[in-house]
């Protein structure tokens, strides 16, 4: 599934051909995605003007003059073309089985904008969907309500992450994948954010917070870290795995630069280590670490026990 720099990808592709334009018509091919589309999907997105193009975690969104909102989320396999009106056609971000991209019996929702561009939404596994909800309610809706703070907004910070996980026992890899609490975080880039900051993935979550409650040295170290590797990921245009590339040819390129993930037995790429990367599983999900650079965290102690004292 595409995680949060490729989906920033996406948005800063598409912005040009939608903010600013409106709709002229709206087709779909098909009565659902994931889900079926909301009542009169398409009449109520014709004619009206999209005046901004935003990304909450995982999602698209795209504000509307009629005061709704779209909300638009790839799922595994989505993707958008976009045909524009002196030929060219351009691909922000394409995520894809490989053998099917590209394939019309797949283009699921066509958006003709009155500038003469064309958005084609490509799903071939449909497990996005499409929503519409009125603006003044997107915080609140079912898609968002309870949902963490962003890790590429000034909210993460290392008060934020002890706030977050003061008391908490839980892992540190589960913690930060946790969406209530820092949303947009994937498997890959924790992973690798885990590693620059050297920690390891069990750490207990509560760790990371002092005993008054403020950040740890590691707290502060983690926040800057999460923006590091989610910045340069979209710099590179994402990461191109099984599902992941640009059909002009181009591919997201932080992989290249992958310290971990994915690199079972390889060398340790931290400064001055001699370790491996090795993998275990959490929560039914891969996780990649070197063992040498983020040490295991030692066994818990038992809280001391107030004994009654004893009378002579």
């Amino acid at each position: 599934m595409p995680e949060l720099p490729e989906v920033e990808t996406v948005r800063r592709g598409l912005a040009p051909a939608l903010v600013g334009a409106r709709f002229a018509r709206v087709t779909l091919r098909r009565p659902n995605l994931r889900f079926p589309f909301p009542e009169r999907f398409a009449a109520r997105l014709e004619g009206q003007l999209v005046t901004d193009l935003a990304r909450r975690a995982k999602y698209l969104t795209a504000n509307l003059d009629s005061g709704e909102t779209l909300i638009m989320h790839l799922g595994m396999s989505g993707r958008f073309d976009v045909a524009l009106p002196d030929g060219r056609n351009v691909s922000p971000g394409d995520f894809y089985l490989e053998g099917a991209l590209g394939t019309p019996k797949h283009d699921h929702v066509v958006m003709a904008m009155e500038t003469g561009a064309t958005v084609t939404y490509n799903d071939v596994r449909r497990f996005g969907f499409m929503d519409l909800v009125p603006t003044g309610t997107l915080a609140a809706c079912r898609h968002f309500a309870g949902m963490g703070i962003e890790p590429l907004s000034e909210a993460l910070t290392g008060e934020a992450v002890a706030r977050l996980f003061r008391h908490r026992i839980t892992p540190l890899k589960s913690a930060l994948l946790d969406q209530r609490l820092i949303a947009g975080l994937g498997n890959i880039y924790v992973c690798e954010a885990l590693h620059r900051a050297g920690l390891h993935p069990e750490t207990p979550a509560g760790s990371l917070a002092g005993t008054n409650g403020g950040p740890t040295p590691k707290a502060r170290l983690l926040a800057r870290v999460i923006r590091d590797v989610l910045t340069e990921a979209v710099a590179a245009g994402g990461s191109t795995l099984r599902d992941y590339v640009h059909t002009d040819g181009s591919a997201g390129a932080f992989q290249h630069a992958f310290r971990v993930y994915d690199r079972v037995g390889e060398p340790c790429t931290a400064p001055g280590c001699r370790g491996t990367v090795a993998r275990m599983v959490q929560s039914g999900r891969s996780t990649f670490y070197c063992a040498e650079c983020q040490q295991a965290p030692g066994p818990a102690r038992a809280p001391a026990v107030r004994r009654p004292a004893t009378r002579i």
